[in-house]
């Protein structure tokens, strides 16, 4: 079920939008924006395509890595918009590299109609394999 859409989503949505005709997208032509809110600050990223598909980076991680790189870790939203008509929503490998810094995120997606749906992550990824995981002793207790 969507959530309420905000001026701070539809804020964040353009900044996606923006940086989207940025990709570089030689194979799939299907460009996709990311926008991350963390620490006051917006950051963009695009998805970049290499023809070792493995290397590709999609739009998501892109915006988390220059979030990271500018010192902030704590995810408040992130917009994605892609070239579909629906909504585009973050693949699974972006739903978990998301879920290390805030797994309750807002999730803002569009894609080329006026359709906009916003989840939280623990939505989209629930059960994410989270830090508390690793900081269990041999018993399976938390530290």
């Amino acid at each position: 079920m969507p959530k309420h859409i905000t001026e701070a989503d539809l804020a964040l949505l353009a900044f996606a939008r923006e940086i989207q005709p940025n990709a570089y997208v030689p194979y799939s032509d299907f460009r996709v924006g990311a926008a991350i809110f963390a620490g006051g600050e917006i950051f963009q990223g695009v998805n970049v395509e290499n023809a070792a598909y493995g290397s590709t980076i999609c739009a998501e991680r892109a915006a988390a890595l220059a979030a990271v790189t500018a010192g902030h870790t704590d995810f408040e939203a992130v917009a994605v918009i892609g070239d579909s008509e629906a909504p585009c929503v973050p693949c699974g490998a972006c739903r978990q590299f998301l879920a290390e810094f805030n797994p309750n995120m807002r999730v803002i997606m569009s894609g080329r109609t006026d359709e906009i749906d916003v989840r939280r992550l623990d939505e989209l990824l629930p059960d994410a394999f989270v830090r508390g995981y690793l900081d269990q002793d041999d018993d399976g207790e938390n530290d």
